[in-house]
């Protein structure tokens, strides 16, 4: 009789053993949240050159990187971004209560409390403003205000180059 328990027993373990199995695609499938970020840093100061030039300086508290339904960066707390010349003078700051940049697109939205200012102390304001890294221009379609020392100027749409020197 204790043979048998003991066979009985080693066979019980064989099946219990045999019969759970992780498939590694099918846990990722079902576990999966499509829209979570692949990575979120914190404090993030990051520059961005050309040539070995260092063009722009991105500083943001937090930033969740997202793949999919199209790889975007987000930066929900805001950030600031400084634009420097050849000789690393800034020659124009912004800054946004939040940010997107859309990859694939080569396309920056800042939203929220938008701030620009060039380096002759003219100050752009407005809700959302586009930065299009393809053409260099600094976009928007909603209401702006641009302050210089002599006028106020107000309106609906806006174009720049990206260090505000031109606009119109």
């Amino acid at each position: 009789m204790g043979f048998l328990k003991k066979l009985f027993f080693i066979l019980f373990l064989s099946w219990f053993f045999t019969s759970c199995e992780n498939n590694e695609s099918e846990i990722s499938r079902i576990t999966a949240r499509p829209n979570d970020p692949v990575e979120e840093i914190s404090g993030l100061q990051t520059i961005y050159s050309d040539s070995g030039a260092v063009k722009v300086l991105l500083e943001a508290p937090v930033m969740k990187k997202i793949l999919a339904p199209k790889p975007i960066t987000e930066l929900s707390k805001g950030m600031k971004i400084s634009f420097y010349d050849a000789n690393l003078n800034i020659i124009s700051r912004m800054k946004s209560s939040y940010a997107i940049h859309y990859e694939q697109e080569h396309r920056w939205e800042a939203r929220n409390n938008v701030e620009v200012v060039n380096v002759k102390g003219e100050k752009l304001n407005t809700e959302k403003l586009v930065w299009d890294e393809r053409t260099n221009k600094l976009l928007s379609d909603n209401f702006v205000k641009i302050t210089t020392s002599k006028e106020i100027i107000m309106g609906n749409g806006f174009e720049a180059d990206q260090d505000f020197s031109h606009y119109k």
